[in-house]
């Protein structure tokens, strides 16, 4: 079998216990070293064969993945995060399917979630926001019309952005065009739940300069929104006039 596993955004406690238990039960490891922490690798057992997939092609990270199902070996495909976001997956499980070689996916703690953690806030608030949106600035990889970053500010839900720390300016500009206003709460976490973890405090007027100013410019993600900064409603789940199937109405 053939395993991808969710690693979690960086301190090696945050994968999964499954993560861990098929990691350490796999004769071949294959792990995204620019991203995956190495510590990671102290669940694998002794004498498995790792390889750093950050200097491997497609084709060498499934020629790899072939010969271990030939020989009859289990391999650990392992990503950051959790492998469905950004994880460049799906044309790796397409080219297993095309050759029917089992595989199973382990889902992972996301960094977007780590970053939530780092500040420490809640995404969602009532009367604030009830969506999150996970996205990417335009890059090398194409990102749809309607998708784009203005497209998307229009909603005003609470934003967790990915790969886009190293074009700040644009990104602000973005979503100022979009319809978020200058005073938006905005928050970068750079290496979420790293030792070497950064959070960056501010509002979309000022936290390109505060990024620019901390040397930040790759690893980080960007939270935007109100629930960061704005009042907010109590929950109505613990409201004793709010009744329901595991408690009855209190007032």
């Amino acid at each position: 079998m053939i395993y991808f596993i969710g690693a979690g955004p960086g301190d090696p406690e945050l994968i999964t216990i499954k993560g861990a238990r098929l990691l350490a039960a796999s004769d071949v490891v294959i792990y995204t070293g620019s991203l995956v922490s190495p510590r990671i690798l102290e669940y694998c057992r002794p004498g498995a064969a790792v390889h750093n997939s950050a200097a491997m092609t497609l084709e060498e990270v499934m020629a790899t993945m072939r010969r271990a199902h030939t020989a009859g070996l289990t391999v650990a495909r392992v990503h950051t995060g959790d492998p469905a976001l950004y994880g460049a997956i799906q044309e790796q499980m397409d080219a297993l399917d095309n050759e029917q070689i089992p595989y199973t996916v382990v889902p992972g703690v996301s960094s977007f979630l780590a970053a939530a953690a780092a500040i420490p806030h809640e995404l969602t608030l009532p009367g604030v926001s009830q969506t999150v949106i996970l996205t990417r600035l335009e890059g090398r990889t194409a990102v749809p019309e309607e998708e784009k970053l203005s497209a998307l500010a229009r909603h005003g839900a609470t934003m967790c952005i990915f790969l886009s720390v190293g074009q700040m300016e644009r990104l602000v500009a973005e979503l100022l065009a979009g319809g978020y206003t200058p005073q938006t709460a905005a928050v970068v976490v750079e290496r979420a739940s790293w030792p070497e973890e950064r959070v960056i405090r501010g509002t979309l007027a000022d936290i390109a300069g505060r990024v620019k100013a901390a040397g930040i410019t790759r690893t980080a993600q960007v939270l935007v929104g109100d629930v960061f900064a704005a009042p907010y409603q109590l929950s109505r789940l613990y409201d004793p006039q709010f009744a329901h199937s595991y408690r009855g109405c209190r007032e």
